[in-house]
């Protein structure tokens, strides 16, 4: 017997889709992308060639700022 997998909700999650931070954040994909291409960024995460958002640095960072 297979037990259904639960999913975690995002405000749980360690790191985030490009797609889930846009959903979460209501930021735009394409602009969350250039975010995380930007030298330094506080809230990107690497898992080989995939870039995934730190979900609390990206909070974090979203709260420091004024406009984005």
């Amino acid at each position: 017997m297979q037990e259904k997998m639960e999913k975690v909700p995002i405000h749980q999650k360690l790191t985030l889709t490009i797609r889930e931070a846009a959903e979460y954040s209501n930021i735009g994909i394409n602009k969350i992308d250039a975010l995380l291409r930007a030298p330094g960024c506080p809230f990107v995460l690497f898992v080989g060639s995939k870039k995934l958002v730190k979900r609390k640095e990206f909070e974090e960072y979203i709260r420091s700022q004024v406009a984005i």
